[in-house]
């Protein structure tokens, strides 16, 4: 993704979907048998972990005119909801949101809705800055309360909105609990910390996260 950021061009649509191996052979590993016969269960594991980017319908230059609205809504970053613009930090917030669920094995922010976005968001990663929330748009604006403070749970549609917040953990313990406590998943809670930075102005980019020791501590 660096190269494509070098290239002044900006993805836009990150997401599982769009990230495919590049060669589709595989090896049979044997996993368990099942208990009411002897057949024997296989994990298939690809050859090579290549992988390539696809879908690059929605990609544009960072000099070209931007639209409001970018991303899937799921790997949507904050600052495309609070209508402050976006440029390459946006991707690598997207990039943070799958590493999230190719760990725990379903999306982060399960959501179709701004303000329990937020709210998620917030349950997760910790309140989001002023300086941010103060220059949200005049569409965003009804999601805060005094112009800064989430207007959460009284803004909620339903119940069950709340209870889908409530249930999140915070990043931390999500790693730790599916991870484990080791020096790789301290690593990788840091370098998903870095990737979910609110500021895009402090969060990672592509070739700043490519160096992180997550990376080197697990080749």
């Amino acid at each position: 993704m660096h190269n494509m950021h070098d290239l002044r061009l900006i993805h836009t649509d990150l997401k599982p979907e769009n990230i495919l191996l590049v060669s589709s052979e595989y090896v049979k590993l044997p996993g368990f048998k099942r208990f009411s016969s002897d057949e024997m269960q296989y994990r298939c594991l690809p050859k090579s972990s290549a992988i390539k980017l696809i879908d690059f319908g929605s990609t544009v230059f960072d000099n070209q005119i931007h639209s409001s609205i970018v991303s899937t809504r799921h790997y949507r970053a904050p600052e495309i909801i609070l209508g402050l613009g976006w440029t390459y930090p946006c991707d690598l917030w997207s990039v943070g949101c799958i590493l999230v669920e190719l760990c725990a094995g379903e999306a982060l922010f399960q959501t179709h809705e701004n303000l329990e976005h937020l709210a998620m968001m917030e349950r997760v990663l910790g309140p989001l800055p002023q300086h941010m929330t103060q220059r949200a748009s005049h569409g965003a604006e009804k999601y805060f309360r005094r112009g800064t403070r989430l207007n959460w749970p009284l803004g909620a549609v339903s119940r069950e909105s709340i209870r889908a917040v409530k249930k999140l953990d915070s990043l931390k313990d999500m790693v730790s609990r599916r991870v484990g406590s080791s020096k790789s998943s301290s690593f990788l809670t840091d370098l998903l910390y870095g990737l979910l930075k609110y500021d895009p102005s402090e969060r990672l980019s592509a070739r700043q996260a490519l160096a992180h020791p997550f990376f080197k501590i697990t080749t």
